[in-house]
Order: structure tokens, then C-alpha cells, then sequence
């Protein structure tokens, strides 16, 4: 496997080759110093040229330059999972040595959004200053008004849950309990790990430092939310949610001076019992 530098090296050869290429950034992982760095880290890399078109869709320059990639994938050129945005070309790319870079090649101007990010290469000395942030995934304090909602939004999605398992809409449910659901916990155990450390510590894209942030009850309760297909398993996993969802939602109450609805709570939770029991009845 090529080393970090190895890659580097090759990058800023490819564009200070090429009088089309005016300038290189990397972003992500690797220009983030709060991140540990290991064998996994892509190369976020943006080529800024004049025009992008000799750029659009050539893999054999990729290839030339590059070398070939054992997979690509061009979400330009897809039209089930179509761009958000128009003018940048693309390729995302693994090596086979295990390398991967995900290369943009844009005639857009570099607009600051916050996250870390290095200049490489400046060839017209022209690139405007970047304010290098080590870390954008700091969880913020939430109004009473978010904290609220995100309660009433996974109490509330713990219904379609109970539903799915009692219809046997097995993808239903699970899409219900791992992303409406699961997102609202995810929101608060953020918040929770916020008020424990005054907010001043990352909790990682999608919560990937939680092992390390919260306490190994918390985090041994966070586990057990996660199910197989088997329904039994997943009533204990939407169960487990409920709990922890409580313990940290109360947790972040008390230290924000918000009120946690219990009632709400228990509202779901009875729910859920006449379901799993098959309690519900029509006159």
C-alpha cells in the first residue's frame, strides 16, 4: 500500500504538471487533526481548473495519471442517485493497493463552509485564506424548542415501529426503527455527550467517537438498540431505544433547564406493550 505521502506526492505531481490545474485542496479526515489517522482514510481532494470539461468523464486520463482504479463510481454520469450540484466532475475511487481518493474537479471558487481544510497547491497565489477548523462535528445546545421536538419525533416514530412488526412489513419496520427513530436517538445521546463535556469535544460524523465518549452503561444500552430481522430481537432493540432514549433525554433536561414530557413517554411505551401483546381490540 502506497503511503500518505506517497499519494500526496503523486497529487501534487499530477497537478503541477498540468497548466489546467490551478489549484489543490485536501479536506476531510486527513486534514482534520482532532482525527486519528489510520489505513482507512480517503484523500479528499479538489482540482480547481478553468473549465472542467476535458475533465468530465475521462477515465482514461484518470487512469493515466492515477493509475486504474479497481472500483469508481461518478455521481455525475448516475441517474438513479443524480448530483446535488451542477459543474464539478467527480470520481471517487479505490486503488488496488487499498487506497482511495475522492477527487473533485470543479471551476467553482473555494467558499468557506466551516469544515477542516489544507491548501496544497496554489499556482496563481491568488486562493483565498482558509480558516482552518480542526473539527465541525461539535454538538450544539439545543433550544427548548429542538429539544422538545426531538423527543416528540422519536416517541412519536416509535409507533410505526410497533406497527411494522405487528403487520410482518419487515423492511418497513426496520427502515422506521434504524433511520426515523434511530436519528432522533443519535440527535440526543449528542446533546447528552454535549452537556457531560460543556459541548467542547466532536462527536464524529454519525457519533463514530460515542465508544469513547459515553459511559460504557450508556454506551452497552446503545449497543443493544441495534437488531437482526428476527421480531422478538427488534422489540427488545425498540425497547432498549425507549430506555436510553429516556436516561439521556432527562440527562440533558436537567442540565439545560428543560422539561422532559414523561407523560409522552409513557404514552409510547404503553402503546408498544398493547401491540407486542396484541391487546388492541375494536368494539
Amino acid at each position: 500500500m502506497r503511503t500518505p505521502k506517497e499519494m500526496i506526492d503523486l497529487i501534487l505531481k499530477i497537478a503541477g504538471e498540468d497548466e489546467r490545474i490551478r489549484a489543490v485542496t485536501m479536506g476531510g479526515s486527513r486534514a482534520n487533526k482532532q482525527c486519528p489517522p489510520d489505513i482507512y482514510q480517503d484523500f479528499d481532494i479538489v482540482f480547481y481548473v478553468n473549465d472542467v470539461t476535458p475533465f468530465w468523464d475521462n477515465m482514461e486520463w484518470i487512469a493515466e495519471k492515477f493509475g486504474r482504479p479497481s472500483l469508481c463510481q461518478k455521481p455525475e454520469s448516475m441517474e438513479l442517485m443524480p448530483p446535488d450540484r451542477e459543474g464539478n466532475f467527480v470520481y471517487l475511487m479505490i486503488f488496488p493497493d487499498g487506497n482511495r481518493i475522492d477527487l473533485n474537479v470543479t471551476p467553482e471558487k473555494y467558499e468557506d463552509d466551516g469544515e477542516p481544510m489544507l491548501l496544497l497547491l496554489d499556482k496563481d497565489g491568488t486562493f483565498p485564506v482558509i480558516q482552518i477548523a480542526d473539527d465541525h462535528w461539535y454538538p450544539k445546545r439545543p433550544s427548548s424548542k429542538m429539544f422538545a421536538d426531538c423527543c416528540n419525533e422519536f416517541h412519536w416514530c416509535l409507533n410505526n415501529v410497533a406497527k411494522g412488526i405487528a403487520r410482518d412489513e419487515l423492511a418497513y419496520a426496520m427502515e422506521m426503527l434504524n433511520h426515523y427513530v434511530r436519528d432522533m436517538l443519535i440527535v440526543m445521546l449528542e446533546w447528552y455527550v454535549g452537556v457531560n463535556y460543556d459541548f467542547q469535544v466532536s462527536v464524529g460524523k454519525h457519533g463514530k467517537y460515542f465508544k469513547k465518549l459515553l459511559p460504557e452503561t450508556v454506551y452497552a444500552s446503545f449497543k443493544k438498540t441495534y437488531s437482526d430481522a428476527d421480531y422478538g430481537n427488534m422489540w427488545k432493540a425498540a425497547f432498549e431505544m425507549l430506555s436510553l432514549f429516556g436516561t439521556a433525554a432527562r440527562t440533558v433536561a436537567d442540565q439545560m433547564h428543560y422539561t422532559y414530557d414523561e407523560l409522552e413517554e409513557k404514552g409510547i411505551a404503553d402503546y408498544m406493550k398493547m401491540v407486542q401483546e396484541g391487546l388492541l381490540e375494536q368494539e
